[in-house]
């Protein structure tokens, strides 16, 4: 978050399995009708074909998921790499007039294309150049140089039918080649009745001239009508402000083109704005989080639309704080944005994003940040995201009755996942998540990724506590998760501090190939899962390693119809890596370490946690004077446990003592049965105040209850260890 391909056009009508397959073959084709609650992703005008699935004489490269590569960026983690006289020769899906190429070429490099349809080479070029590319944030940890694409997009100057052939040849610079976008580009729109033109003002279509004063000019005098935008190019050297009660209307984005990186900057408008059809193209190279380079900075105030625009090289597209009540952003294209595509900064109420299409966005491609006030009955639903490069497709920072669905998630990168619903403030005041979060109908493919902040994974579809526990109610349905690198369903809390992670549903979720596991568990707390199904599940079902040891216990409760995945983990002192299958128990390794300890009671500091944190040298101690007393560790699964090792400190100081202690053993923490009965052990300083007591049972939760000690009037352990053997 900044402070600061495929078919499209069917996506509405097809399950999101299917979507799934088609992304995997390089280009999605109409198919049979799905359910209706199937739908997930943008209608778009446009069909993406993937470069690696067309002709080429130049190299394929990846697939790869590793940070800081030309692949992992890509769609599909897959591109093709041109050298001079080398090509890439697509098959046209559709009837069409105009592409748009996303394309990656060397650092400090700029160049073109040359166009072929079916062998003739056009005039026109399309230039290629790394300028929007290759940028650096070093102030955001972990991140890396990233953002290696860029798109191009020409009018063709002629229509191509479906099975024609659209060539690319690499003249004098190397060039990646991602995908391309055919589409059949509408002429120019006539210009509205009444409506007042910028030309009328002076505004200079040719793109030479400044036109930032005609354009001032013409909103004044349209007040309550409309501002019309001929075809041409118009060059704004700064920000419009006292955008209100007017309609800004181009002829099409393919037509009207505004080049500049501020649009509209202002904190208040009295609203009933409407901007529409027409592109916004910046000059944006760095992400520089203190200017405004965004094509909307601050508010369009209430009532008011976006749509039909295309957003290019601008910090963020809309960074939308004050007043937006009941706006609509509806079917635009964000690209190459240096930060994100677009959040709702606070205090936006009835605000609903749909049917965008957003690829190449250098942080959160689409977010809601309650800060200063929160985000209320808002919705991000039927869009698509494709290759966010340094944060999540989808992240809700707070808020209020919040809405996700139906959206197609593609590609994140480092530090993200698919969709992310979180308490992380960044700054105060923040208002945590609260009311009920909607998670509903998503498709998330290629999604998670690895965090190089906590050295381990993100999964697709992330739940984080990072700053204050999830209060909310989180109710995740219907969700479909393909090829994720790593997990499908993460619950964690982020800062490391095991905030709860509680009040959660995933209800009907398809999971079809996960590199770990389905469900990764890092923090307290609980999650019921029903009609889950899993298949190509790469380690286990389960990781269930909540952190800070002894922070608390959480609890993955079974609703019913879940399949696939109930396998769990069995050691929290290893990450599991993709596709090593779930490996055979170690009889060596410590099964309690690391697990959940809760205790009848406990003396200051000396919290159950100590007795399962690996080291000796501290300890948790019972309430004093108030036997009997029990400590109890959560192994996660169901273990056969054969042997435990039970420790006080090593240090000459403590005495030998004896404690009166029998084992007890449960499957589901709530009727237990004895397993070692009450008996006096020794521990002695000079036999290392270790005890070693054989057992025999299938168990999760394992408890001591202790009568008695003769060194001090309370239970004490600095290390319960289980074992296999």
């Amino acid at each position: 978050m900044s402070t600061h391909g495929t078919t499209r056009s069917t996506v509405r009508s097809m399950s999101a399995v299917a979507v799934a397959v088609a992304l995997a073959a390089g280009t999605l084709v109409a198919l049979a009708p799905a359910p209706a609650h199937a739908a997930a992703g943008a209608t778009l005008p446009f069909t993406s074909v993937e470069a690696e699935s067309a002709t080429t004489t130049g190299s394929k490269i990846g697939p790869d998921h590793t940070q800081g590569t030309l692949a992992s960026e890509a769609s599909g983690r897959q591109a093709v790499r041109l050298n001079a006289g080398q090509r890439v020769e697509f098959t046209v899906p559709r009837a069409a007039n105009a592409v748009n190429v996303a394309y990656s070429v060397p650092d400090g490099q700029s160049g073109s294309l040359d166009v072929y349809v079916n062998g003739q080479k056009l005039a026109r070029t399309l230039p290629v150049t790394s300028k929007y590319s290759y940028v650096d944030t070093g102030w955001i940890p972990g991140a890396r140089t990233h953002h290696f694409y860029a798109n191009s997009r020409q009018l063709l100057g002629r229509d191509v039918q479906a099975g024609d052939k659209v060539a690319l040849q690499a003249t004098g610079v190397q060039v990646t080649v991602d995908v391309a976008d055919f589409e059949q580009a509408a002429g120019p729109a006539a210009r509205p009745a009444g409506s007042v033109s910028v030309t009328d003002k002076g505004a200079d279509p040719t793109g030479q001239g400044d036109s930032t004063q005609a354009f001032r000019e013409a909103i004044a005098a349209a007040q309550g009508g409309v501002v019309w935008i001929p075809p041409g190019e118009y060059r704004l050297t700064s920000s419009l402000n006292g955008v209100q009660n007017v309609t800004l209307r181009g002829a099409g984005h393919w037509h009207s083109i505004v080049r500049t990186s501020r649009f509209i900057d202002q904190q208040n408008s009295a609203g009933n704005v409407r901007i529409q059809d027409f592109a916004v193209i910046g000059e944006v190279t760095e992400r520089v989080d203190s200017n405004p380079d965004n094509f909307v900075n601050g508010s369009l105030g209430p009532n008011s639309s976006v749509s039909g625009m295309w957003l290019q090289h601008l910090k963020v597209g809309l960074w939308l704080t004050g007043t937006n009540d009941n706006l609509v952003v509806e079917n635009n294209r964000f690209l190459d944005m240096t930060a994100d595509g677009l959040n709702l900064n606070g205090n936006a109420r009835g605000v609903t994003v749909r049917n965008n299409f957003l690829r190449n966005q250098g942080d959160d491609a689409l977010a809601m940040w309650s800060l200063y006030a929160p985000n209320t009955d808002s919705t991000f639903e039927n869009n698509t995201v494709s290759q966010p490069n340094l944060a999540n497709g989808i992240a809700i920072y707070g808020g209020t009755d919040i809405t996700v669905r139906n959206n197609l998630v593609t590609d994140t990168n480092a530090l993200g996942s698919g969709i992310a619903i979180s308490n992380q403030k960044f700054l105060d005041p923040f208002h945590p998540l609260s009311g009920t979060i909607t998670v509903d109908g998503n498709t998330l493919v290629r999604t998670g990724a690895m965090n190089p902040n906590w050295n381990h994974p993100m999964g697709a579809l992330r739940v984080d506590s990072y700053d204050s526990a999830v209060e909310a109610q989180v109710k995740i349905t219907n969700t479909t998760v393909t090829d994720s690198p790593y997990s499908a369903f993460e619950f964690v809390s982020g800062g490391g501090r095991g905030h709860a992670a509680k009040n959660i549903t995933v209800d009907g979720a398809t999971v079809n190939r996960v590199g770990t596991v389905v469900v990764q568990a890092e923090t307290q707390g609980a999650v019921t899962f029903r009609d889950v199904t899993a298949t190509g599940v790469g380690s286990a079902g389960v990781y269930n390693c909540p952190y800070p040891a002894g922070s608390g216990a959480f609890t993955l409760t079974d609703g019913g119809g879940n399949s696939g995945w109930d396998s769990t983990w069995p050691d929290c002192s290893t990450w599991p890596q993709p596709g090593q299958g779930t490996p055979d128990p170690d009889p060596d390794v410590n099964l309690a370490r690391g697990r959940t300890a809760t205790a009848t009671g406990s003396q200051d500091v000396y919290t159950p946690g100590k007795a399962v944190d690996g080291d000796a040298n501290t300890y948790w101690e019972s309430a004093n004077h108030a036997f009997p007393q029990s400590l109890t560790v959560d192994l996660g699964s169901t273990r056969t446990v054969r042997r435990l090792v039970l420790k006080l400190p090593p240090q000459a100081a403590w005495q030998a003592r004896t404690q009166t202690l029998s084992v007890q053993g449960s499957t589901d923490g709530s009727a237990y049965a004895t397993l070692v009965a009450s008996k006096d052990y020794r521990f002695d300083p000079a036999t290392g105040n270790t005890v070693t007591i054989p057992v025999s049972g299938s168990v999760r939760h394992l408890r001591l209850h202790v009568t008695g000690n003769t060194g001090w009037p309370a239970a004490q352990f600095s290390e319960v260890e289980a074992y296999l053997s």
